[in-house]
């Protein structure tokens, strides 16, 4: 007895499909319904009468040959974050080969950091490629695509500039380096090496950003270019290009030295944030101007000093800070001391003979550790003695935990609290460069021997950037992140910040 599938037709209504079964009653062959199958989709309907017929089934996987299988997903979260910022019309409002090339190349650095020409070999796992139309490019049409992108870097930041700025805007500015493999690029030299790459010729590279560490403008100097000789150019940059005619400057206390405040006084419109040096605290703590009742239960004071005219002074104190040196400070003390007992020793039982040999190998003991100018030596040519100056660790013991931020913004636009928030928002600009450098973005090494290269594909890594930081701001709530950011005004401003309730519950 089979089981079979009749599909009956109707005349104004879908067809029954009935599941029946044949038998034979003497020599007649009747049926007989099993089930009505007819709210099951036709294309089960199928597979059941497929099965009932004894025909094999084929599984999908060997249904089909696959020719080819390429990542999508990540492409796909790229591409859409692109698509929410109107990405592609601040490249360039009108499509091109160009544009495209340049958002593959931007996006391919968010996805998998490459050199140009690993990148076209290594895009083609992706779907990126067939999603922007350029299947077919090698890396010759990226060389050309970074030299038409570096003749629109100018459009493309007064762009960023007019969505992220106004007028009276907090502005952060921070310089740093990446080395070089090669000799020839004329922007590459030696200089002060943040990548500690010994011997290795490097270029600098200034980050702008607004308040949050949004990136705005990228510029590249040469690998010996100091701090100080950056900033003013960025300062014309933001009033004359950006048209910003009214701004709050935030930059460390290597990059706003007094040089540069003298000029900025002169400059209509820009106000600043920095910080003293160490010299400078601690001449205020020597003419009492600092002093540990003055602080409050946050641990900070506002006051003026006649040293600074037309400044207000924020003087913080951090107790974990200050713990942590002072911790750090014994322990150096401590492994110096040891080695230079037994300099004492070696010189004391005649191995160590003459005030040059002594004095060489005391100074070695010294540079290893840092802290020699809290050691007395006493040297002859077969004694060598030594003590600890604690008047001079008390001194620097003074300074521990302490930092006082200095600004010419007034305290009716900005309270105390407000001013070292914004000074400590210099992090954010550092966040960016330990992304740009990292696995994340892999700035470096730099390969471009030509200058221009160079230049447009640092402004490549700052585009990079720019998309995948809006990625995380909308990833908060996936992410181990506070999405709780207006309480940051509300918080300690000198304390470690410490994530918000709902941020340590995602752990």
């Amino acid at each position: 007895m089979a089981m079979h599938i009749d599909i009956v037709p109707n005349r104004n209504s879908p067809p029954a499909v009935l599941l029946r079964q044949s038998y034979r009653e003497g020599k007649k062959v009747k049926k007989r319904t099993l089930a009505n199958l007819s709210s099951l989709p036709m294309d089960q309907v199928m597979v059941i009468r497929q099965v009932l017929r004894g025909e094999r089934l084929t599984p999908a996987s060997e249904a089909f040959e696959v020719v080819r299988s390429r990542h999508h997903g990540h492409v796909q979260a790229v591409l859409e974050t692109m698509t929410r910022l109107g990405f592609a019309s601040v490249i360039n409002s009108r499509p091109s080969r160009e544009r495209n090339l340049v958002m593959t190349m931007v996006a391919s650095r968010i996805l998998d950091p490459h050199s140009k020409l690993e990148t076209t070999r290594c895009w083609h796992d992706t779907t990126l490629p067939v999603q922007l139309g350029v299947e077919d490019a090698d890396e010759d049409d990226l060389y050309q695509a970074m030299d038409w992108l570096l003749e629109r870097q100018g459009h493309i930041e007064r762009k960023l500039a007019a969505r992220h700025l106004e007028s009276g805007s907090v502005v952060l500015y921070d310089l740093s380096s990446s080395y070089f493999e090669g000799t020839t690029c004329p922007l590459a030299s030696r200089g002060h090496n943040r990548d500690k790459k010994a011997g290795k010729l490097q270029v600098n590279y200034g980050l702008l950003t607004d308040r949050r560490g949004c990136p705005i403008s990228v510029q590249v100097f040469e690998g010996r270019t100091g701090d100080p000789k950056t900033l003013l150019p960025q300062v014309r940059k933001v009033k004359e290009t950006f048209g910003i005619d009214r701004m709050v400057l935030v930059g460390d206390r290597g990059m706003i030295t007094q040089k540069q405040i003298d000029v900025l006084k002169s400059e209509d419109g820009i106000d600043w944030v920095t910080a003293l040096r160490t010299e400078a605290i601690k001449r205020l703590v020597e003419d009492r101007s600092i002093q540990p009742e003055l602080f409050d239960e946050r641990n900070l004071f506002h006051f003026t000093h006649p040293d600074y005219p037309g400044e207000r002074m924020v003087a913080c104190r951090n107790p974990f800070l200050a713990r942590s040196r002072g911790h750090k400070r014994e322990d150096l003390l401590a492994a110096t001391a040891k080695e230079l007992e037994k300099v004492r020793g070696m010189a004391e039982k005649g191995r160590l003979r003459g005030r040059d040999k002594i004095g060489v190998r005391a100074g070695k003991v010294l540079n290893k550790y840092k802290v020699g100018k809290h050691f007395d030596l006493e040297i002859g040519d077969g004694s060598f003695s030594f003590s600890i100056n604690q008047d001079r660790v008390a001194a620097e013991a003074a300074l521990d935990g302490l930092y006082v931020v200095r600004t010419s913004v007034s305290e009716t636009t900005m309270n105390a609290s407000e001013t070292v928030r914004t000074y400590k928002g210099l992090s954010q600009v550092e966040r960016a460069f330990r992304t740009l450098k990292s696995i994340d973005l892999l700035i470096r090494p730099i390969y471009h021997r030509l200058e221009n290269r160079v230049r447009a594909h640092i402004f490549l890594c700052m585009l990079a950037y720019y998309v995948r930081w809006h990625m995380l701001q909308a990833w908060r709530p996936l992410l181990f992140a506070d999405e709780e950011l207006d309480l940051k005004a509300t918080r300690d401003p000198v304390a470690p910040v410490q994530p918000s309730p709902s941020a340590r519950a995602k752990g």
